[in-house]
């Protein structure tokens, strides 16, 4: 197993929550990665053999063993995200796009499951656009709140965005989120924010709206018990003590949100991600909500 480091990331539309959730500084939090697998950050192992390295240092090692060999890094990210005000309207493109757009073989599917829930009730969600014809005028118009549809959510509501949907979490939002590991958003709209340089941040319209599909909406779902699987990964809410790992031939990522943890020696806060090899073992007695997420086999 690795156990890996937190990583704090600071936004402009983070908020105090994960700070107070989790144990670490900052009142502008909007990500706490428990698991990021990138070129210049990445989680680092507090244990075992690799202990002081980096995940992406190490990946390379256990790559051919899970058969995710067509990957440059582990293919999840996961962490505890905090809108303190709304997340710029945006979409992810698909794998089609994505190759069109980026020369990259994937898109960014991601999956929420609601900690806290808007302040409004509500998240962005997919468009109001009946045809591309009004599509392509409320763009031209930079028309884009009117554009931009919404979803009730409510607390332990799970939402899937499919690659191509406009969406965006609203202010008052704190989730576990679950996502591909690809660095590919663009923006239609960011409320006319300005950083800490002055500067609005940049937006990607053109691409955007390339990558935009009116056509897609997400749905509500619960956990049941069961595993919820989408096309290349699968989540499921933990109440098992022990938890065993599956017999299966990759690894599974057992994620922390509420309660508490020991592990080699370690005390595991809130927000850290464990690596579990198939066969291996933790005690959960005391963790209130946690969540193990891998990768689909049959997606590789």
């Amino acid at each position: 197993m690795l156990i890996l480091k937190r990583i704090v990331h600071n936004t402009i539309w983070g908020g105090p929550k994960i700070s107070s959730l989790a144990g670490v500084e900052g009142d502008k939090i909007g990500h706490l990665y428990s698991l990021y697998c990138r070129e210049g950050i990445s989680n680092e192992i507090l244990n075992g053999e690799w202990k002081g390295k980096c995940l992406n240092e190490v990946f390379p090692f256990f790559r051919d063993e899970f058969k995710l060999n067509s990957c440059e890094y582990f293919p999840l990210t996961l962490a505890l995200t905090e809108a303190n005000d709304n997340l710029s309207i945006q979409v992810h493109p698909n794998d089609e796009a994505a190759n069109a757009l980026e020369r990259k073989a994937r898109g960014k599917r991601e999956s929420w499951y609601f900690i806290d829930a808007p302040t409004s009730g509500t998240i962005i969600n997919g468009c109001t656009c009946v045809n591309e014809a009004q599509e392509a005028q409320m763009i031209a118009q930079e028309k884009f709140m009117a554009m931009a549809d919404t979803l009730p959510v409510k607390v332990g509501d799970y939402v899937f965005v499919e690659p191509g949907t406009l969406h965006a979490i609203t202010a008052g939002s704190l989730v576990f989120e679950i996502e591909e590991g690809a660095d590919f958003t663009y923006r239609f709209y960011d409320y006319d924010r300005i950083d800490s340089k002055g500067n609005k941040r940049e937006l990607h319209v053109e691409k955007a709206t390339s990558a935009l599909d009116i056509r897609l909406k997400s749905k509500v779902k619960t956990y049941d018990g069961q595993e919820i699987k989408e096309k290349t990964y699968t989540t499921k809410l933990i109440n098992e003590t022990p938890f065993y790992t599956n017999e299966s031939s990759t690894l599974e990522c057992f994620t922390l949100v509420k309660g508490s943890l020991s592990c080699e020696s370690l005390d595991v806060p809130c927000g850290s991600t464990i690596m579990l090899w198939p066969g291996e073992t933790l005690e959960t007695s005391a963790v209130k909500l946690a969540f193990v997420s891998k990768i689909r086999e049959d997606s590789l």
